[in-house]
Formats: C-alpha cells, structure tokens, sequence
C-alpha cells in the first residue's frame, strides 16, 4: 500500500527533482542552495519556495561589478541569482502542491475563503491570525524539507559534497539568520553567520 501523500512529501519530493535536474557543469560552481519564500500578491494562501542557488562566477562577478564587501556578494541574498528557478507551493506553477497545500490548511484550520483584501485583512483579527498562521505553516514547512535534503543525504548524493541552504523571504527581513540556523548543520553555515 502507497503512503498518500501530503504536502510536505511533495515538498521534499518535488525539491529533491529539482535539484537533480541543475546541469552538471553547475553543480560544481554551486557554493550554496537557496529557498527563496514569496507569495502571490502578498496573499499568505498561496505562497511559494524557488529552489534555486548561487555560483561561484555570480560571486565574482558582483565583486568585479562594484566594490562590495565580500561577505555581502557572497552570502546577501539580494546579489544572488534570483530568477528563473522552479516554484514549489500553491501556484499555478506547481499543479500538484497547490491543492495538497490547500487542503493541509483547511484541516488545520487556517485556511480562509475569499478574496485576498488588506483592508479586509487589517480590519479582521480572526483573518490576520489566520494569514499569520499560514506563513507560518509555510515557513516550517521550507526549512522542514531543507533539513530532510541533508538528513537524507540528497544534497550529497546530487552535488557530491554538502552545501550550505539558505532559507529567506524578502517580506520577513532577518528571519533568514533563524531559518538558515534551523534548515543545516551548524558546520556548514560558519560562513553565513559570520557576518
């Protein structure tokens, strides 16, 4: 009998897909993976992670580009590469988490109904919970399954060495440091966290 699958299943499914997908001759530049967290139109019910990464070139090139500090072009998000990376959550791009995304909400109880309006929002007390809730959700959710890439030994197994994941969502500005913290093992963060 197949275990049914949930969202975080897929998450770490559709992650592991993605990541085996990256071409070979990037694999060995790839310094470091990237979760970016967004969401569409600042709607915490569809929220979405790109797997992407940054590579050793995009370092020196932002250091060639302009005078930076060199801790900032390599581990500030804002110099990474940024798009064009899959997206994994509830969004039209990923067909098979959106509903598992929704229905995991809705049997927890912080799913909400209609359309996305702030006034709404800032006016509703049980939708600003509820809203904060699900980036919550979302939030355990990224670093969950970046935890289970390294327990697992997948990022390993696809790039023949472990690498740092940094976890960030340009709307929680800081919450990267704890994200990152709680997503690796300490050892592979040294860097990043020596800012």
């Amino acid at each position: 009998m197949t275990e049914r699958k949930t969202f975080q299943t897929h998450l770490r499914q559709a992650a592991t897909d993605i990541l085996q997908r990256v071409p070979e001759q990037l694999k060995r530049e790839i310094y470091v993976l990237a979760f970016n967290i967004w969401r569409v139109d600042a709607d915490n019910r569809h929220p979405y992670v790109d797997i992407g990464y940054n590579t050793e070139s995009q370092y020196e090139e932002e250091m060639r580009r302009d005078y930076r500090d060199a801790w900032e072009a390599r581990w500030n998000p804002a110099f990474w590469i940024l798009a064009g990376f899959d997206k994994l959550g509830n969004v039209p791009e990923d067909p098979a988490g959106g509903p598992l995304y929704e229905e995991e909400a809705r049997k927890l109880g912080i799913w909400y109904d209609g359309e996305f309006d702030l006034a709404r929002m800032l006016e509703d007390d049980e939708l600003r919970v509820k809203s904060g809730l699900l980036e919550l959700h979302f939030h355990n959710a990224v670093v969950d399954f970046a935890r289970h890439l390294h327990a697992s030994d997948t990022i390993v197994r696809i790039f023949g060495r472990p690498l740092p994941v940094v976890v960030f969502d340009m709307d929680c500005p800081g919450w990267e440091e704890e994200a990152t913290k709680a997503a690796n093992p300490a050892e592979l963060i040294e860097d990043f966290l020596a800012m």
